[in-house]
């Protein structure tokens, strides 16, 4: 194991790098689409409380893990057990593959703060807009590479001079961003019914649907089972306490899950008088349904700038932590230095991400898995492969190596890990049956069997 390793020099410098991974487009777009297709406050109730218990144990096993061994995914598997070195390079695959076609959509973030910050509102609210543009070849491509070569700039100056201090600029103005634009569509008209909606649960709508519907949200949001947190948890100062962290991670995430919920359901649902069919856009509520809803409003191109700034700033923070993981596993397998893996890696994600870009375009043929490339890359990494890093990753903490590997690591230096039977119980038990029906689901869901 190594000893120069680089550190996080501060407990809020970990915490907020560690929270800007874990709050992504995730936070800003698909939890909102995915409260209102589930019923509005029961999925908001149901991710809550998966996120305090579930979230929290796998959190704390990924840093822990990283932080006792102070290596990343591959290296840390096969220091505590050798025969269990696949786990990690399972766990390195998956920002190997979502970091290129992420970037793609981190770039379609930038194009579209471009529009709103240059007043072409109403012409991003047409109908076609969207697909027109990323139904071209040139100009989808230049954002992404925008996009990821500013992510590279970001990692390629380190864990403290890099990621922390970036983070340490851009978390609290997503936090300040997120709060005052959620504050200001609560005063339009109409936007009140919304909140309702979307904070009541209502038992009717309580589904195993909605429970796995949240559980695989958990994934997506939190960085989990990517090797990211793994990664980060070996930049962790022993003297930090992991308990503590996790659980202010854990608030952050939800937070901004929690205001991006109450800034875009209340505004949509304004927007459409009450129709929550227009919250059912999918994926194109952020590049469809939003700009329409900003193009009715007062002041609606300075808030769909503001908008859009709040999501480059979740995209971007996501892409550094993915990255950064990506080039940690290569310089702890390889003893390269960080600028020559920065650049390589940028090169493969430029090669990688062109293809996911252009399956909307000129590729729109290539349909692998009956979806488009990008699609069927976010498939194969979220729904197949991260669960089963979850589910390998619950067995090794809970039967190899055993809780206590992990307890013990969180009380180190006089720290008291007061979760320890919560900890135990869920990684033992709760969380591999989860993880065994979320990963039953989606095979189902994807071969048309069952819909989720």
């Amino acid at each position: 194991m190594t000893n120069n390793r680089s550190n996080f020099t501060s407990k809020i410098g970990f915490i907020l790098a560690a929270a800007g991974s874990a709050v992504g487009l995730g936070n800003i777009w698909r939890f909102p689409y995915l409260v209102a297709q589930y019923g509005g406050g029961t999925f908001l109730l149901c991710y809550i409380i998966l996120a305090v218990t579930f979230g929290f144990a796998l959190m704390t096993a990924e840093i822990a893990l990283g932080r006792k061994t102070r290596l990343s995914a591959i290296g840390a598997f096969s220091a505590l057990n050798k025969k269990y070195r696949f786990i990690g390079v399972l766990a390195a695959l998956v920002p190997i593959l979502i970091l290129p076609y992420y970037s793609v959509i981190g770039g379609w973030v930038i194009k579209y703060f471009t529009v709103f910050i240059s007043g072409q509102a109403t012409q991003a609210a047409e109908d076609t807009y969207f697909s027109e543009f990323i139904g071209q070849t040139g100009q989808p491509i230049f954002w992404f590479a925008l996009f990821m070569v500013f992510t590279a700039i970001v990692v390629l100056f380190g864990v403290e001079k890099g990621i922390e201090k970036v983070s340490q600029f851009m978390m609290p103005l997503l936090v300040v961003l997120t709060i005052g634009i959620s504050l200001y569509v609560l005063t339009i008209d109409g936007a009140w019914e919304g909140v309702k909606y979307y904070i009541t649960p209502h038992m009717s709508d309580f589904s195993l649907k909605t429970l796995l519907a949240a559980m695989g949200q958990l994934f997506y949001s939190m960085s989990l089972a990517m090797g990211i947190m793994i990664t980060y948890g070996s930049y962790m100062k022993r003297s930090t306490n992991l308990e503590h962290s996790v659980r202010q991670i854990e608030i952050f995430d939800t937070g901004i899950a929690f205001f991006a919920g109450l800034m875009i359901v209340p505004a949509v649902f304004a927007f459409s008088g009450g129709n929550t069919d227009a919250l059912n856009a999918g994926p194109g509520l952020m590049f469809i349904t939003l700009p329409k809803v900003f193009a009715s409003m007062p002041f609606g191109s300075v808030l769909g700038t503001a908008f859009f700034i709040l999501v480059f700033f979740a995209a971007v923070t996501s892409s550094i932590s993915l990255m950064e993981t990506i080039v940690s596993i290569l310089m702890d397998y390889f003893h390269w230095e960080r600028k020559k893996t920065a650049i390589i890696v940028l090169v493969y994600c430029l090669l990688m991400g062109i293809p996911s870009s252009l399956g909307f375009g000129v590729w729109d043929f290539i349909q692998p898995l009956g979806m488009s490339i990008l699609d069927a890359w976010d498939f194969i990494s979220n729904s197949i492969l991260m669960p089963i890093v979850a589910l390998l990753t619950c067995f090794f903490v809970g039967f190899v190596i055993k809780p206590k590997t992990i307890i013990d690591e969180a009380n180190a230096e006089g720290a008291k890990f007061k979760s320890v039977t919560l900890f135990t119980v869920v990684i033992k038990w709760v969380a591999p049956v989860i993880l065994i029906a979320i990963l039953i689901s989606s095979v189902l869901n994807a071969a048309g069997i069952y819909t989720l």
